[in-house]
């Protein structure tokens, strides 16, 4: 057995009489609870020009699931050659037409931004 110092700053301070081990393996176990929590990641949903509207219902689903996660989802059209250089007014009208498909309350957090393969934004659920 050993005296371990639970909390030093506490008046008086605050000591347990037990096994050291047992005390770093709680500790850890602790750590490691604290770790499981949910992250919010970036998901990846790519559109082309044609992609027609049953796919986009598709994309939709799954962009759906991903943000009831709690997930934020980067939607980007993906263009080719000079479909690079249309108007951009265009090009946002086409990447706005994947969000009228999503049924998840959402928000539209960052974009529409020019990347270097196409336009893309930044969609996060509603809190």
């Amino acid at each position: 057995m050993d005296l371990i110092e639970i909390a030093p700053t506490a008046q008086p301070p605050v000591a347990k009489i037990m096994d050291y081990g047992k005390y770093r393996y709680q500790e850890d176990q602790k750590t490691r609870q604290a770790k499981k929590i949910h992250q919010s990641e970036v998901r990846e949903i790519r559109v082309g020009l044609g992609t027609s509207e049953h796919d986009l219902e598709m994309k939709a689903r799954q962009a759906s699931k991903f943000l009831q996660k709690g997930d934020r989802i980067q939607i980007e059209l993906r263009l080719k050659g000079r479909a690079k250089y249309l108007d951009p007014k265009f090009l946002n009208e086409r990447l706005n037409r994947i969000l009228s498909f999503i049924s998840v309350e959402h928000k539209v957090v960052d974009g529409p931004k020019r990347g270097p393969r196409g336009p893309y934004m930044m969609v996060e659920k509603i809190k």
